[in-house]
């Protein structure tokens, strides 16, 4: 686990889980920021976000929480 990998994760959650705008605050790519994300889950063997369609849902039961996500 590394640390921006760590601030991935808290910048889509703080908006609204939408991936681009979480990139274009970190001043990454979306890319960049879906494969870390994708890195951590495979490296922790949980799904961190949970999934539909059109992209993050929300966090999963088995996500980390923070007092600002419950």
């Amino acid at each position: 686990m590394k640390l921006h990998q760590l601030r991935y994760l808290a910048a889509i959650v703080q908006n609204g889980f939408n991936i681009t705008t979480a990139a274009q605050k970190l001043h990454t790519s979306q890319p960049g920021v879906s494969k870390q994300i994708r890195l951590l889950e495979e490296e922790l063997g949980l799904q961190i976000f949970a999934r539909d369609a059109r992209g993050l849902t929300g966090l999963t039961p088995a996500a980390p929480r923070s007092p600002r996500t419950r």
